[in-house]
């Protein structure tokens, strides 16, 4: 049973869409923009540097709050409830019921619950993910490649099956949303992050 309601704790909390907020608050709908995700990436390239890191920032902290809400609530039951409402976070991120289930693709929601899953494996997932936004400015391709290695640098740590299989699921999740990037990444044709063509699209 607390598993679901550790999901449905981290769904509503998920559900708070930053980026869709910081859009009506510059008179716009965030995914009527751009790549029309509401997510870091795209407010970025639509509002600015500084808008998208509130949005990085605040989605992060969703997690955060949804993991440690359900740890305290459920907190015999060790880190499976944290990671079941981090789960439900990233859910309720790339699905808010109230804005009709058209959410942003939930990388940094991800990313915070892949840090607080394990710091080993999450320092070796991101360092594979900065070499790869260095190397390709790639934002998409370092975001499927750290949810993909950390699944496996979790068994090769010797975690537990039920957390290997959770992040495996949430791998399959954040590749699905990422499934457009994908094919743009197979013809040559995904936008790099922050580049002079981006920079102008935003000036």
């Amino acid at each position: 049973m607390y598993r679901l309601i550790a999901l449905l704790i981290g769904y509503v909390i998920g559900t708070i869409q930053t980026a869709y907020y910081v859009g009506r608050l510059h008179g716009i709908d965030i995914r009527d923009h751009g790549s029309k995700s509401a997510g870091m990436t795209n407010v970025t390239r639509t509002l600015g540097k500084k808008m998208g890191a509130v949005v990085f920032l605040v989605d992060i902290c969703k997690c955060f709050a949804a993991f440690i809400i359900a740890t305290l609530l459920f907190g015999g039951d060790g880190d499976f409830p944290g990671i079941y409402a981090g789960i439900g976070t990233v859910l309720g991120h790339c699905f808010p019921v109230l804005l009709k289930f058209r959410g942003g693709k939930g990388v940094a929601c991800a990313l915070a619950l892949i840090l607080m899953n394990g710091w080993l494996p999450a320092i070796i997932a991101f360092s594979f993910g900065v070499v790869i936004v260095a190397v390709t400015r790639y934002i998409s391709l370092a975001s499927l490649v750290i949810t993909l290695v950390t699944p496996i640098l979790m068994l090769i740590f010797g975690f537990g099956t039920e957390a290997i299989v959770l992040m495996s699921a949430l791998a399959v999740l954040i590749w699905f949303m990422h499934r457009e990037n994908i094919k743009r990444l197979i013809r040559g044709e995904e936008r790099k992050f922050l580049s002079k063509e981006t920079k102008k699209e935003t000036e």
